[in-house]
C-alpha cells in the first residue's frame, strides 16, 4: 500500500465512493491534528493520494511520518472491513 520514494511515503487508497473517501479524510484530519503532523493529499471521487514527509526536518521521512502512516493504516483498515 505504501511506497517510499523521493524522501516521502506515498499511498493511493481506494474507497467505494466519494462520501466514503471524504469520511476517511475527515477521520485522518482529526488524527493528524492530534499528532500535529499533516499530510499532503488529494482526493478525486473514490481515490485518495497521500504523501508524508517532515518539512521542518528538511523534507525527509521521520518517525512523525511513520507514526502518522500507522494511524492512517488503522483508520483505512476500518473502511476495508465495512
Amino acid at each position: 500500500m505504501w511506497t517510499e520514494k523521493e524522501n516521502a511515503l506515498h499511498a493511493t487508497l481506494k474507497f467505494k465512493d466519494f462520501v466514503e473517501a471524504f469520511g476517511f479524510m475527515s477521520s485522518v484530519a482529526i488524527m493528524a491534528e492530534k499528532q500535529n503532523h499533516h499530510p499532503e493529499w488529494s482526493n478525486v471521487w473514490n481515490t485518495v493520494h497521500i504523501k508524508l514527509t517532515t518539512h521542518d526536518a528538511g523534507n525527509i521521512v521521520t518517525d512523525k511520518d511513520r507514526k502518522l502512516q500507522e494511524s492512517i493504516n488503522d483508520i483505512y483498515s476500518k473502511y476495508q472491513l465495512a
